[in-house]
């Protein structure tokens, strides 16, 4: 028969990992896409202010780089987003005394 209280079975350390990937799943992988698409952007914002800043294709380079700047400010917005989101860590007091 299998013991029903499998949380002795984890160390605390891997059970608190384990519960913080309940809390917010793929986490991570948001984190990664957010750095990846940010860091994309950034590339494309600094490619395309620089034609615009040189004058060439400016009627194309200029929406491209208001949407690279957009772009990076979503990614900027969600970061922090994800953030606020995470459950800060109570150093074992109790907020309401």
């Amino acid at each position: 028969m299998i013991n029903q209280n499998s949380k002795n079975r984890l160390n605390p350390k891997q059970y608190a990992s384990l519960k913080a990937e309940i809390a917010a799943p793929y986490r991570g992988l948001r984190q990664f896409i957010y750095i990846a698409f940010g860091a994309s952007g950034s590339i494309g914002a600094f490619i395309f202010f620089f034609q615009v800043l040189a004058g060439r294709n400016v009627e194309s380079a200029l929406p491209s780089l208001a949407l690279q700047v957009a772009i990076v400010a979503l990614m900027v917005f969600l970061w922090r987003w994800e953030q606020r989101r995470q459950p800060s860590p109570q150093s074992g007091k109790n907020p309401n005394s």
